[in-house]
C-alpha cells in the first residue's frame, strides 16, 4: 500500500506524483523555516507543480475537511471515553494541531495534485525530454 508506486506513498511522503521521487517541497514537513515555499516543478522528471493559476485552492477544502473531522474525533475521545476536561481536551488539540499544521497543509496539496496526477514507472526518462517552459506559477509572478 505504501510503496512506490501507489498513491499513497507520494502523498503521505510528499513526493511528486509523476516520478515518486523528488521531493515536492523545499524543506522538511516538521521544519519551520519556509514551511510554504513549494517547488515549481519536480527535479527528476520536471512535472509541474503549478498547472494553472489558483490550483490549490480546492486542498484548502481537503484540508478544511480533514482538520475539522479529526478534531471532532479527538475531543470527543478525550472527553467522553478518557474522561478529560473540556478545556483540557481542546488545549491538547490546539497543540496537535499547532505542532502539525505544516504537515497537514503539505498533505492537501499533494493528496490534490495526486488526484489529477498518476504515477508513471517512466517519468524521468520523458521528463528528459519535456521543454522546460516557464511554469505557470512563475507567468504569475509566484
Amino acid at each position: 500500500m505504501f510503496r512506490k508506486g501507489s498513491k499513497a506513498y507520494s502523498i503521505f511522503n510528499i513526493k511528486c506524483p509523476r516520478c515518486h521521487e523528488s521531493d515536492m517541497f523545499e524543506t522538511s514537513s516538521f521544519s519551520f523555516q519556509k514551511p510554504f515555499e513549494m517547488k515549481e516543478r519536480c527535479d527528476k522528471c520536471n512535472e509541474d507543480f503549478f498547472p494553472e493559476p489558483g490550483y490549490y485552492y480546492g486542498a484548502m477544502f481537503l484540508s478544511y475537511i480533514f482538520t475539522a473531522f479529526f478534531s471532532i474525533g479527538f475531543v470527543l475521545f478525550f472527553h467522553w471515553v478518557l474522561d478529560w476536561s473540556t478545556a483540557g481536551s481542546f488545549g491538547l488539540l490546539i497543540t496537535v494541531l499547532g505542532i502539525f499544521f505544516v504537515y497537514v497543509f503539505r498533505f492537501a496539496r499533494a493528496l490534490y495534485i495526486n488526484l489529477h496526477v498518476h504515477y508513471s514507472p517512466t517519468a524521468i526518462e520523458d521528463g528528459k525530454h519535456k521543454t522546460a517552459k516557464a511554469s505557470t506559477a512563475a507567468h504569475y509572478g509566484r
